[in-house]
């Protein structure tokens, strides 16, 4: 499956560099997004390096999870794809 970097988890004071929000594509319930919990997720470098995750939670009602990287993402991931295994 594949999902798109919506963005970092966390509030106006603080950030979560490691932590995202990834929508993925053809889960548009909270009941389907539950069912992604614990898979994992790739994220490409434009240099052809990978960062690796795993969906922790789902959030909002909209099919939207979490996911915890590795390491912290840059900025430049946020509307980029991700797939989900």
């Amino acid at each position: 499956m594949e999902g798109i970097i919506i963005n970092f988890r966390g509030s106006h004071k603080t950030k979560y560099s490691n932590q995202m929000i990834v929508k993925v594509s053809g889960i548009e319930k909270k009941d389907d997004a539950f069912k992604l919990i614990g898979k994992k997720v790739i994220w490409a470098t434009p240099s052809g390096k990978e960062i690796n995750g795993k969906v922790t939670k789902d959030h909002g009602n909209k099919g939207a999870v979490r996911v915890r990287f590795e390491k912290g993402l840059p900025g430049q991931s946020l509307g980029e794809k991700v797939n989900v295994e």
